[in-house]
């Protein structure tokens, strides 16, 4: 199965997380793709697509993403898997890594068959568009370098297995 993560960064957070889970499930550098200088459809060469962004403003997709995401709903993906991850503080208790839940809406309308839904812990937040169903997993995995860094890699190593 060939693997390629995609995402978009504003401060160097979420390519640094990318790169963590390509290490962890071993795609090698080439298939990290960060969308402000990849073609959407970079997203068909691949069986698991792995995407991620950070939330921006108040609660919106980092707008590369966003723009990167119009050019790829336009493509069929039926028959490919994807995960979505995302950064976010916290802090922001209302739309606390909303960018998951966007990304996921997103890709699922392409067909693809949606995979990675992950446990919110140690997190505690308001609302998210991650979270479909208070309580429930959200539709990814959810990190948080602001306020728990130190949970970061086994969250990471923990999804991973779940792909």
């Amino acid at each position: 199965m060939k693997k390629g993560i995609f995402y978009a960064t504003s401060t160097g957070n979420t390519r640094e997380v990318a790169f963590k889970i390509a290490k962890a499930l071993g795609i090698p550098d080439a298939d990290v793709h960060d969308v402000a200088v990849t073609a959407p459809d970079a997203v068909g060469r691949y069986d698991l697509i792995i995407m991620g962004s950070p939330t921006y403003g108040s609660g919106e997709l980092q707008p590369q993403f966003s723009d990167f995401l119009d050019g790829v709903s336009v493509l069929n993906l039926k028959g490919h898997k994807v995960a979505v991850f995302g950064l976010g503080d916290e802090s922001m208790t209302d739309t606390f890594c909303n960018a998951v839940g966007e990304i996921y809406k997103r890709m699922k309308a392409t067909g693809a068959e949606m995979e990675g839904a992950f446990p919110t812990y140690p997190y505690e937040f308001d609302h998210s568009e991650a979270v479909p169903v208070q309580g429930a997993e959200a539709e990814g995995l959810l990190i948080d370098l602001v306020n728990h860094p130190e949970v970061t890699d086994s969250r990471i190593a923990d999804w991973v297995r779940t792909l």
